[in-house]
């Protein structure tokens, strides 16, 4: 049995451990909010933009307008963007994003395709490059400071390769925010492109384009793909910080269960002293008397 002297020890190192843990799930959760809110600012513009992707594609002959991110590819090389977090403690945030990867990359290796990695964040990028995967671009402490540019810089490391045909398709890799508790790994395919045309009474609405539906098309085209990237990232980064507030959550409550236990010993021992205390005083007055 432990002494007093060890449980107390315990005690006092497992009250900071829960107190750290704490202080970690608030600044957590003020970080996700600010998260949130970034994702629903960029919301309205991003579902506008691919009702008019899509109305755009409803309306005018592919064919005689052929875009090169609309164009299938004979299956060579693929390019997968895998998006993590810059720093642990997060539960399972960065081992579901491992997983899912090597399922795809042993997919496609399995295939003979040859496969590049673009790496946003430091956990992946160091288990890629530890394991000797094709790393083509490191994105390194990227949600630090969250910014479009660094999704317009992703984009431009992989649709020029896509245009020379040194790779065939391109998917991402992520976790998709639902909600506080709940986060997706989610592949998607970035390249080709394959936007939805509109249905319902949205496929009706009537537009006036100027100067013309074709070129509109192209320059639309030309920037989903960093619309697309930049929802990932913003997605990616608050599912970070809603992982790490119910990881921290959690640890919380255990050190807390832990703390309860451990005083219940504590109080345990000191009984068990007292009570030897009083007996060896009790049996030296018996045996002075």
């Amino acid at each position: 049995m432990a002494t007093l002297r060890e449980i107390r020890r315990r005690l006092a190192s497992v009250t900071k451990i829960s107190q750290v843990t704490d202080a970690m799930r608030m600044v957590a959760t003020a970080k996700l909010r600010r998260a949130q809110e970034a994702i629903e600012s960029n919301r309205p513009y991003a579902e506008k933009f691919d009702l008019l992707l899509g109305h755009l594609l409803a309306q005018i002959d592919i064919d005689e307008v052929p875009h090169p991110f609309l164009v299938p590819h004979e299956m060579n090389g693929v390019c997968l963007v895998v998006v993590s977090s810059d720093r642990g403690l997060c539960g399972g945030f960065n081992s579901n994003i491992f997983r899912v990867s090597d399922e795809r990359i042993s997919f496609y290796k399995n295939q003979g395709f040859d496969v590049s990695l673009i790496c946003v964040g430091r956990r992946v990028a160091d288990s890629f490059r530890k394991r000797q995967h094709k790393v083509i671009a490191e994105y390194l402490n990227a949600f630090q400071n969250l910014r479009f540019e660094t999704a317009l810089d992703i984009v431009s490391q992989f649709d020029d390769l896509y245009l020379d045909k040194q790779i065939d398709r391109v998917e991402v890799i992520y976790n998709n925010f639902k909600s506080a508790i709940t986060q997706n790994v989610l592949v998607e395919q970035l390249l080709p492109l394959t936007p939805n045309p509109p249905v319902g009474d949205e496929l009706f609405l009537d537009y006036l384009y100027e100067p013309n539906q074709s070129e509109i098309f192209e320059r639309v085209l030309s920037k989903h793909l960093n619309i697309q990237t930049w929802k990932v990232l913003l997605d990616s980064h608050a599912a970070e910080h809603a992982a790490r507030m119910t990881a921290m959550e959690n640890a919380t409550s255990n050190a807390k269960e832990i703390i309860d236990e451990l005083v219940l010993q504590r109080n345990r021992a000191r009984q068990a002293i007292i009570t030897k205390e009083i007996s060896e005083i009790v049996g030296g007055a018996e045996a002075l008397g």
